[in-house]
């Protein structure tokens, strides 16, 4: 499939775990799994958040569109991947390439701004309990997600444009996952230095602007907390972050070791299993942990449960 120096590419080959075809089937049926168990949590959340009044919070408003951003960024991916595996290639013309480039790039910023949004709604909650009520009202809330999505799409359709612009010659196998931009630019040829600094560019304002809301809130909660008195008031109080703190922690650390790392020397299969863990695992951990680490949650589910034995008996 690949194709001469100095051709120009107008469709790729994608290549995954290719050195190792035995791993073909095993894989599929793991991610599989995976992708099935996402869609199932994440869903569930929505469902659950919608259904119980007790989750019609701030919070948990923001977490129901997170579940949703998680599967629609999940589902953008790992189809693709599932063909990969199963077929041993897939060929991906130029306008599907770039389209899922587009939606990658799209949900995760979204994401990105959520978990910076929810940072920020943990650090009123804490901080300011008594404005918590005035500052997240509803239209609000509605405000800082239609915000996430604009300047998701904005980002996305930026960065989609920019990096496709770009010329593609010779080889046009990509040996990853899907089209991100990594192996993207090891396709190129010509002068791409105008087209890279937009995309960094962009990627910066995301990614560590995320991060800087997400590190501020956090130091005036633990400030916060440092000044509660009794340790079983502080522990109850930053419990009410664990959850956060820990999809946060999932997330943001594999994109920064994938994208804001030094690429000089890097494996492929490296990047492969680190570009598993952000489209595959962490979608489908959050729902878990979300509900294992939130009393909230479980004792929605636990309402579910009963209700549908009830329903069950004659």
């Amino acid at each position: 499939m690949a194709r001469r120096n100095g051709t120009e590419v107008t469709e790729f080959f994608l290549t995954a775990f290719s050195e190792h075809p035995e791993w073909g089937l095993p894989l599929f049926l793991v991610f599989l799994s995976f992708y099935l168990f996402t869609l199932l949590g994440n869903a569930g959340m929505v469902l659950l958040i919608r259904g119980d009044g007790r989750l019609h919070t701030p919070m948990y408003f923001f977490l129901g569109h997170l579940s949703f951003v998680d599967m629609c960024y999940s589902s953008a991916i790992v189809p693709q991947m599932l063909a990969v595996l199963l077929e041993r290639g897939a060929e991906l013309s130029y306008p599907r390439c770039s389209t899922q480039f587009f939606l990658f790039t799209f949900f995760a910023s979204i994401d990105c701004y959520l978990l910076a949004i929810m940072a920020y709604d943990r650090y009123v909650a804490v901080c300011r309990p008594l404005l918590y009520v005035t500052i997240m009202t509803e239209k609000a809330r509605w405000g800082l997600v239609a915000g996430a999505y604009a300047a998701g799409f904005f980002s996305a359709f930026v960065r989609t444009v920019t990096a496709f612009s770009l010329s593609f010659c010779g080889n046009n196998e990509i040996d990853f996952i899907f089209c991100d931009l990594p192996p993207l630019l090891k396709l190129t040829c010509g002068d791409s230095y105008t087209q890279e600094v937009v995309i960094i560019v962009f990627a910066v304002f995301v990614m560590p602007v995320c991060i800087l809301v997400i590190l501020v809130s956090y130091l005036f909660i633990i400030r916060a907390i440092l000044q509660i008195r009794s340790a079983g008031g502080r522990a109850k109080t930053f419990s009410t972050c664990a959850s956060h703190l820990t999809a946060v922690s999932l997330f943001f650390g594999t994109l920064i070791f994938m994208y804001l790392r030094d690429n000089s020397g890097q494996s492929s299969e490296e990047d492969r299993v680190v570009s598993v863990l952000y489209t595959v695992v962490t979608p489908m951990l959050n729902p878990f942990i979300y509900s294992l680490r939130n009393k909230e949650v479980k004792e929605a589910f636990r309402k579910v449960l009963r209700r549908s034995k009830a329903s069950g008996k004659p």
